[in-house]
């Protein structure tokens, strides 16, 4: 490949300047961190909303995360459309459609029963676009620098999450909180512009019409593979527990929810930081274990009813640990083929988002029978069991 990679004497970690030096990276970038801060201010203003009109933990937690719940269907029925359709259309074609649905949402009067009908649909549809994305994001760079490539996403994911927690947060305080679901629509149709006028047409990966059919044999295929299996397994459920705990954050603290929102996402930039540009790939594979725990540990202080600057500290410290998921993708990349790598990356993203879901389900639900505080140390427990299994398992299929 032509560019910053053509160079003969490379540095032992990609560096971000290079990304950003290749073609296409850029406006990718740019349309995805347009499409993230959409999602965060209409994630916090649904969870406001209906925690408002409901005053129930679980609404409100399904609210935030209900969507993700359809990503599990769109799993089994659409991801083959990952590699079988031009991506710049579905890119376009997904963030014009989260737009509208936003709007929608920000109809007066809608009935909370409607209003998670039209969070499915636009999770549904949603499903589809991990694949297309991290497709896309793999031939714009070299496999080499997949992981530095990633990580500039997780970090933009985190900036905009801050600053889409800190300015919404603002929003819905100064304007309310369906005004805040206006900006949000505005967000996503400039993303699709970005999409539409800074991404350049290509084909699709794969040949053949996308089915139900198809996207169950490539599946089938990508889960068969035992050590795959366990890295998908570690990529959904340890991370999937711990944001069930962000689902929390309103009920635990209403006024303070904004500043856990924001240590999360600062956590989160920090671990994804180190780990895509300063960790060799070596040690890498060392620290999967320990990052994965990480997920949990924190949470467990939340047993003894922090004060919100203790809680937003165990926040960010246990949002490090999502780093893991660079790891992770890393080697699903490494023992996947080409024309399939679409369709196994979105389905390591739509599991992860229909983990999360359980996991605010699950959290909510144990709230509605616990102190809130004492509901995200359980959660913290599962994490850390299940990352401990997972670790290990992964550890004897690959021979460590």
């Amino acid at each position: 490949m032509a560019g910053p990679w053509a160079r003969p004497r490379l540095p032992l970690v990609p560096t971000y300047r290079d990304c950003f030096a290749t073609p296409q990276f850029t406006p990718l970038f740019l349309a995805t961190s347009a499409n993230v801060a959409a999602a965060t201010l209409r994630g916090l203003a649904l969870a406001v909303l209906v925690y408002t009109a409901t005053e129930s933990p679980l609404l409100a937690a399904l609210s935030l995360f209900g969507s993700h719940f359809a990503q599990v269907v769109g799993a089994m029925t659409l991801l083959s459309v990952a590699d079988r359709v031009p991506p710049r259309a579905a890119l376009v074609s997904i963030y014009l459609f989260g737009g509208l649905t936003t709007v929608v949402l920000a109809v007066p009067g809608i009935p909370i029963a409607v209003m998670f009908a039209v969070i499915a649909v636009g999770g549904l549809i949603g499903s589809v676009h991990g694949g297309v994305r991290w497709g896309l994001l793999g031939e714009i760079l070299p496999e080499r620098a997949y992981v530095t490539g990633r990580s500039v996403f997780n970090m933009s994911v985190g900036a905009m999450q801050i600053s889409g927690f800190a300015v919404g947060g603002g929003l819905i305080v100064l304007l309310g909180a369906r005004p805040a679901l206006l900006v949000a629509a505005g967000l996503s149709l400039a993303a699709a512009l970005t999409a539409r006028f800074g991404l350049t047409a290509r084909p699709p990966r794969a040949n053949g019409r996308p089915s139900i059919g198809e996207t169950w044999r490539v599946n089938v295929r990508l889960l068969r593979m035992p050590r795959r299996r366990y890295l998908y397994l570690a990529a959904w459920v340890p991370n999937g527990l711990v944001v069930g705990n962000e689902a929390l954050f309103v009920p635990y603290d209403p006024t303070g929810a904004s500043v856990l929102f924001i240590a999360g996402a600062a956590g989160m930039l920090a671990g994804d930081t180190a780990m895509g540009r300063w960790v060799l790939e070596h040690w890498r594979a060392r620290l999967l274990t320990p990052m994965l725990l990480l997920l949990g540990f924190p949470y467990l202080f939340f047993a003894v009813g922090l004060p919100l600057p203790g809680a937003a500290a165990a926040v960010a410290a246990a949002s490090a640990g999502f780093a893991s998921g660079l790891i992770l993708q890393q080697r699903i990349v490494e023992i996947t083929p080409d024309e399939l790598r679409g369709q196994a990356l979105g389905l390591e993203s739509s599991g992860m988002f229909t983990m999360q879901a359980a996991g605010a389900t699950l959290a909510g639900t144990i709230a509605q029978h616990l102190p809130v505080h004492q509901a995200i140390s359980v959660m913290a427990a599962l994490s850390l069991g299940t990352a401990g299994w997972l670790a290990l398992s992964i550890a004897r299929y690959e021979g460590r």
